[in-house]
């Protein structure tokens, strides 16, 4: 579990494992999207500072 940041409803909680939806590594990066308590889908990536998202899976796709 972690916390982040959701760029839809603008709250930080706490994402569980069963709100992961999908992982993956891209050039060394470990991408995961998770669905946000919200109902969002959002992006989380580790080469962004401190784990902020970088923005909604729609906003990046």
């Amino acid at each position: 579990m972690f916390v982040n940041h959701c760029t839809a409803c603008d709250k930080s909680m706490l994402i569980f494992p069963s709100q992961v939806t999908g992982m993956a590594r891209i050039d060394g990066v470990i991408a995961m999207t998770y669905t946000c308590w919200c109902g969002a889908e959002q992006l989380w990536h580790d080469g962004v500072k401190g784990g902020q998202p970088e923005g909604s899976v729609a906003e990046i796709a």
